[in-house]
């Protein structure tokens, strides 16, 4: 079960990127366009990738009877799916073309 705690670490850092990626989304300043980019393809596309498929994880783990915690850390599972949430609202509420209009 060291894949998932790999996994789970590697979710996480999507998750903060995604949460780097919202901030400056948000913040209409000069930033570097390098930065923004590899902080846009880290938490948007890979976020979008790893972060469903770690919370599926540890959907089959628990299913099957087994324990995440001496595996994983709560802290970390928390972190996961409340970075999933967070991508879920952004990618069907803020994206919605209602949303937008006047």
């Amino acid at each position: 079960m060291r894949w998932l705690l790999f996994l789970s670490r590697l979710a996480f850092i999507s998750g903060i990127c995604i949460l780097v990626w919202l901030i400056l989304a948000m913040v209409e300043t000069e930033n570097s366009e390098l930065f923004s980019s590899t902080v846009i393809i880290i938490g948007y596309a890979l976020g979008a990738v790893i972060l469903p498929l770690t919370n599926i994880c540890y959907l089959v783990v628990v299913l099957r009877g087994k324990k995440l915690r001496p595996t994983v850390p709560l802290w970390l599972i928390i972190a996961n799916i409340f970075f999933l949430i967070l991508l879920i609202y952004y990618i069907f509420y803020l994206n919605d073309p209602y949303y937008h209009q006047k």
